[in-house]
C-alpha cells in the first residue's frame, strides 16, 4: 500500500526517529533537532539565552537523548518475544541511550553519529578493521541483516534497517555516478548523478533484504515498511561534506511539486514516502490517501502483531489499521513543531497544524514587531503552498491556530519568545 499523504514528525532526522520508537510527539520528548555536540547531555529543552540582533526569536535548544524511561517499540516487541536488531544509523544518542540500552539485542555498527562520517566507502573512521577499502557501508550492514533474517527464521524478529544513505556526506560508489553523469538532464530539477548513484545504493540495499527475506522462506509472513524520517535536501551540498567538487553547485535532489526540503516547515519538509507490504492482508498496488504521521507508527504495529501496549501507556500517534484494510482513518489533527532557525534552507521557527485538508503554519515573532506570522493553505487546492490564503481566510486561521495553541499546552512544548536584543536593520 503506498501512502499519498504520510508524515513525518519533524522536518530532521533524530526528532522523527524519536517519534517511531516512542509514539510520541518530538514536542513532548523535546527532541526537536539534532544536536551538534554528540558528546553533550541534555535532558531538559529550554530556550536560548542569547541571540544575534538580527534573530527575531530566541529558539530553543533541543534535547540530545532518547530518555531511557520511555518503552520504545523494540523493548514492547522484545518484551512480545522478538528477536530486535539494529542496523545503520542511530542518532538518539550515545550509550547508553544507544540501540543497546533501549530494547535492541544487537546494534551495527554502533555509532551514535548523525552520518557515515569521513564516507560510505571503507575503510570507515566510525567502524575501524571493518571492511575492504571501497566497501559500501549500506552493502556491508544489508549483508550484515540479511544474516539477521536468516538466523531468525524460525522465530519472530524485528529488523529496524535505518539506512545511512541518503545522508550527507556526499559520495557513492565511482562507477555508479558514471552510470548517471550521462543521462543527467538539466531541465529535470532532478539531475545530481552523484545523488542517484546514492540512491541506487539504498535501493540495492532494500532489495538485499527483500532477497534475504525471499530466501528464509519468510517474506510472506513479514511486515515490511519503507519511510522516510525528513524531506529531501533540495539545496547544493554543503562543500565541506563534498567529496566530489565538481558538484558543488548541483541541487541534490527535488521534492517537486512539493514546496522546500529537509529542514523547512512546507510540505517537502515533512511529507514523505510511505509504502507498506504485509502479504495476505494488503492488496497488492493498493493505495491511500489517509493521513498518517510517524507518530503513527508504534500503536500501528502493535495492533498488526497483536502486542498490546503497557497498562496507561500514553501514545500521540493512533493506529491506522483501519487505512490498512481499506477502511476510512478517523483522525482529528496533526502538528509539527520545529522551534529552530536553519540558516543552510532559510527555516524560522515554526509550527504546523494540518486538520483535512487545511494547514497553518505559525512562525514565531516573525513579524517586524515579533508578532507571530502565519500562512494558511488549501492542500487539496494547493499542494505548493504558493497562495496564503491567511489574509483572506482569518476566521479560519484563528480557529487552526487555537488547535496549536492546544498541542504546545498538552505536550509541553517549548515555544520561542521575542528576542530582546532584536534590531531591525
Amino acid at each position: 500500500m503506498l501512502f499519498t499523504q504520510a508524515y513525518s514528525a519533524n522536518p530532521l532526522c533524530s526528532p522523527t526517529r524519536s517519534s517511531i520508537m516512542t509514539g510520541l510527539y518530538p514536542a513532548r520528548t523535546g527532541i526537536t533537532t539534532p544536536s551538534a555536540h554528540l558528546e553533550q547531555e541534555i535532558f531538559t529543552q529550554t530556550l536560548q539565552e542569547k541571540a544575534p540582533p538580527a534573530q527575531k526569536a530566541l529558539q530553543a535548544n533541543s534535547v540530545t537523548r532518547l530518555k531511557q524511561e520511555y518503552f520504545t517499540l523494540a523493548e514492547a516487541l522484545k518484551e512480545a518475544g522478538y528477536a530486535t536488531a539494529h542496523f545503520g544509523k542511530w542518532h538518539l544518542g550515545h550509550e547508553p541511550y544507544d540501540p543497546l540500552h533501549q530494547g535492541f539485542d544487537s546494534d551495527l555498527p554502533h555509532t551514535p553519529g548523525p552520518a557515515p562520517v569521513g564516507g560510505y566507502l571503507a575503510p570507515w573512521r566510525f567502524w575501524p578493521n571493518q571492511g575492504k577499502p571501497g566497501d559500501h557501508i549500506d552493502d556491508r550492514l544489508s549483508e550484515d541483516a540479511a544474516r539477521f533474517i536468516a538466523a531468525h527464521k524460525h522465530h519472530p524478529f524485528y529488523l529496524n534497517y535505518w539506512a545511512f544513505s541518503v545522508h550527507s556526506p556526499w559520495n557513492a560508489k565511482l562507477a555508479l555516478i558514471e552510470k548517471y553523469r550521462g543521462k543527467a538532464d538539466p531541465k529535470n530539477p532532478q539531475h545530481s548523478p552523484l545523488y542517484a548513484a546514492m540512491v541506487e545504493s539504498l535501493d540495492d540495499a532494500v532489495g538485499r533484504l527483500t532477497d534475504a527475506l525471499n530466501s528464509a522462506g519468510v517474506i510472506e509472513d513479514t511486515i515490511v515498511i519503507f519511510f522516510s524520517d525528513n524531506g529531501g535536501w533540495i539545496w547544493p551540498p554543503n562543500p565541506q561534506s563534498l567529496m566530489h567538487p565538481e558538484y558543488a553547485g548541483v541541487p541534490a535532489t527535488s521534492n517537486a511539486p512539493l514546496r522546500g526540503g529537509k529542514a523547512t516547515l512546507y510540505e517537502g519538509g515533512t511529507r514523505e514516502p510511505c509504502i507498506i507490504a504485509w502479504p495476505g492482508r494488503i492488496k497488492a498496488g493498493a493505495r491511500s490517501d489517509a493521513v498518517i504521521s510517524s507518530i503513527d507508527f508504534y500503536p500501528t504495529i502493535l495492533e498488526m502483531t497483536g502486542v498490546p501496549r503497557k497498562p496507561r501507556q500514553q501514545f500521540d500517534g493512533i493506529s491506522f489499521h483501519p487505512a490498512l484494510k481499506g477502511k476510512p482513518l478517523k483522525r482529528d489533527a496533526i502538528f509539527c513543531h520545529f522551534p529552530h532557525y536553519t540558516p543552510a534552507t532559510g527555516a524560522k521557527p515554526a509550527t504546523w497544524v494540518r486538520q483535512g485538508d487545511w494547514k497553518l503554519i505559525r512562525f514565531y515573532c516573525d513579524n517586524d514587531d515579533q508578532s507571530d506570522r502565519l500562512e494558511l493553505y488549501n492542500l487539496k487546492e494547493d499542494l505548493s503552498e504558493t497562495n496564503n490564503l491567511s489574509p483572506h481566510m482569518p476566521d479560519k486561521a484563528r480557529r487552526l491556530n487555537q488547535l496549536i495553541d492546544g498541542f504546545l499546552k498538552d505536550t509541553g512544548a517549548i515555544v520561542p519568545r521575542p528576542n530582546p536584543s532584536y534590531r531591525r536593520t
